[in-house]
């Protein structure tokens, strides 16, 4: 099983940005524990982390295919970006959407998920170990979508 991790902007500054909302582990912390847990769930992965919508956009496009699953945390491009939700809805693989705050406790503004509707799940406030859950929560989605084909 392949799953593509995928991560929006200034998540590379995990540690930096604002800790008291997204904690004190850094970006590089994050990837090995992800990493780690794939490895214990014997899953293949990729990671990438971008700044720029359109590189994100063009790894979802690649990913068709070449992967089971997605989990993103599209970041600032949660509340932004239709462009991801129709790469998302083109691709047609499993996606599990992840924040690491609580997005419904925070500004207005980041109350609106554009690529939700392309998701199969959220999981939001749970800080990075949201992406370990939404990863066993892939893994379980893809073996029963599996079964259901046999």
């Amino acid at each position: 099983m392949k799953i593509l991790v995928l991560n929006g902007p200034n998540i590379n500054m995990l540690g930096i940005r604002e800790p008291k909302i997204y904690g004190k582990e850094t970006y590089a912390s994050l990837l090995s524990k992800i990493q780690n847990h794939a490895n214990e769930r014997g899953i293949k992965l990729k990671m990438l982390q971008s700044n720029h919508e359109g590189v994100l956009i063009d790894e979802i496009q690649a990913a068709y295919k070449k992967f089971d699953g997605i989990v993103i945390n599209p970041a600032a491009y949660t509340h932004t970006s239709i462009a991801l939700l129709d790469a998302l809805k083109a691709v047609g693989l499993p996606t599990v959407e992840v924040h690491i705050s609580d997005v419904s406790k925070r500004e207005a503004y980041r109350q609106i998920s554009y690529v939700r509707e392309a998701c199969i799940a959220t999981i939001s406030g749970h800080g990075t170990d949201g992406y370990l859950e939404a990863i066993d929560l892939l893994i379980d989605h893809i073996k029963s979508m599996k079964n259901e084909t046999l």
